[in-house]
């Protein structure tokens, strides 16, 4: 499993970056995969996304400070463990948001698709955190 950690500082108030951290914008701004569907839960929210021949199962949990979300385990994910949390803190007149995620496909040997997942993953994560700032700045 390897981690990777991405920050950028937005031109706008907490509240504001907050509000757009929802499932399927997130989805949306990482930019690898379409929502096929999303239920609201008690708890969490289950979306399912993917792309042509590929569909994952995702489970966000709302944080005091952002939002949480992991791969759901299942038959056919593609990875084999995934998990995100993306936190929201005021920041001279902003806000800085980071995003944290552990990442492993699951494949031998180890030490080479870990860090491939995890270099795709910062990239999806640095997309994100851009997207994000286009949409509320």
């Amino acid at each position: 499993m390897r981690t990777v950690e991405v920050s950028r500082q937005i031109d706008a108030a907490p509240a504001a970056v907050k509000r757009e951290l929802d499932p399927a914008s997130i989805v949306k701004y990482e930019g690898s995969f379409k929502v096929f569907d999303l239920e609201e839960r008690e708890e969490d929210w289950l979306v399912v996304a993917g792309s042509t021949g590929l569909q994952l199962t995702l489970r966000f949990e709302e944080l005091e400070t952002g939002i949480f979300y992991e791969q759901e385990e299942a038959e056919g994910q593609p990875l084999d463990a995934m998990e995100t949390t993306i936190t929201c803190a005021p920041a001279d007149g902003g806000t800085d948001v980071t995003a944290v995620s552990e990442v492993s496909m699951g494949l031998r040997p180890a030490f080479l698709s870990d860090r491939l997942a995890a270099w795709k993953r910062k990239g999806e994560l640095k997309r994100a955190l851009d997207a994000l700032a286009a949409e509320v700045e």
